[in-house]
């Protein structure tokens, strides 16, 4: 297919820190998107909470599920934009790939953990772990990937003009352009990531009864998905009608997308993929009307599921297993794997809560449990 003229162009990449060969049968953002697939970081996104901790539920989305379903979102918007779908794709895979276990329980007890060596950031975790903590290559550490692919994870949340210590440090090295937008297919990658949390966290939330689907009729474009969906048969069981509502919330996320999307196009005309990183503006965007919606969903599941008695519970648990493991590891790093216990060396603190940190956030959540049965539990051998 024809890209358009502001989408990123395999043949005018601006290459990767560590040159390589092309190679014959992928572009180099194909090649990327395969290099995020084969990583260790993304297969444990299999057991890794998005909201339900890993054993409350088979049916409950991980971090895999949720970073497939973004990618899924992701390709289409980039095909009808005549984007480079490769690029997206990628990007949506590796966006959560620096989160710990336990999702933001996790995050929040390391980052307090962190504090005094500034903090924990996912989004920081996830540069970190393509550009130095995936180990494969004999060449270099990390993935090496395209600075099309690092620009889009840096800048997944838009620019950084205070960026977290690990970004600015790896900027100094490899400028990726930190105070400008995001390219395009790291927008629609961005864009795609709100529309996949809010379908499947309402949907999650009602699979586990936190709420009801009466609950969420009030909410803007939420009610209106769920309306059509009960006109669409008179006598839909609880099931199907969560379904029904559910694929139409997300094409009507999706369509309004792409409009508002073809609208602000049409008023920059870009010509270059760079004309998109130096727009006043994100070019991938909702209306007025769906962004509204956009925090209003946000507030509800704030609200509802993520501060839900039942969820607490849970989060409150998972933060006191994690910051358990970072204080022992941090206090006594001789009790980390060979390995790991290397790269901490001794005596310099920052060094070593940077080393545990590394490791706790390598973890699933299921393997945070078992180290944790490990460390305080005298019945269970090391």
């Amino acid at each position: 297919m024809d890209l358009a003229p502001y989408a990123s162009r395999p043949e005018t990449s601006r290459g990767r820190l560590h040159a390589e060969p092309a190679a014959p049968t992928r572009s180099p953002y194909q090649r990327d998107r395969d290099r995020v697939i084969h990583s260790s970081a993304f297969r444990k996104l299999q057991y890794k909470t998005q909201v339900f901790v890993n054993h409350e539920g088979d049916f409950f989305r991980t971090r895999l599920t949720h970073s497939i379903e973004v990618a899924q979102i992701a390709r289409s918007l980039a095909r009808s934009l005549d984007a480079n779908e490769d690029l997206a794709e990628a990007l949506a895979l590796a966006h959560d790939l620096g989160h710990p276990p336990f999702g933001h329980s996790g995050e929040d007890a390391l980052n307090e953990g962190m504090r005094p060596f500034q903090g924990f950031d996912h989004n920081a975790q996830a540069l970190r772990m393509v550009t130095l903590l995936e180990s494969r290559y004999a060449a270099f550490d990390g993935l090496n990937l395209a600075w099309e692919t690092l620009e889009g994870i840096a800048k997944h949340n838009g620019p950084l003009h205070r960026p977290p210590p690990y970004i600015a440090e790896y900027n100094a090295i490899y400028p990726l352009e930190l105070g400008s937008h995001a390219g395009f297919e790291a927008q629609i990658a961005a864009l795609s990531d709100d529309i996949a949390y809010h379908s499947h966290d309402l949907d999650d939330g009602l699979r586990a009864a936190l709420f009801t689907i009466d609950d969420v009729a009030h909410l803007p474009v939420i009610g209106e998905a769920l309306r059509a969906a009960r006109q669409s048969s008179l006598d839909v069981p609880p099931p199907r009608l969560r379904h029904e509502m559910i694929r139409r919330v997300i094409n009507a996320f999706a369509t309004d997308c792409l409009e508002e999307t073809g609208r602000r196009l049409a008023a920059l005309a870009p010509a270059t993929a760079d004309d998109i990183r130096r727009a006043k503006r994100d070019m991938v965007a909702f209306s007025g009307k769906f962004a509204e919606a956009n925090r209003a969903v946000k507030e509800f599941l704030h609200a509802r599921m993520y501060r839900h008695w039942r969820v607490n519970r849970m989060s409150a648990k998972a933060k006191r297993v994690t910051g358990d493991l970072f204080r022992i590891l941090s206090q006594d790093p001789s009790l980390l794997p060979d390995e790991w216990r290397g790269r901490a060396g001794a005596g310099d603190q920052a060094r070593i809560a940077r080393t545990v940190t590394d490791y706790i956030a390598g973890m699933t959540d299921r393997f945070a449990l078992d180290e944790h049965r490990r460390l305080t539990d005298l019945s269970i051998p090391g």
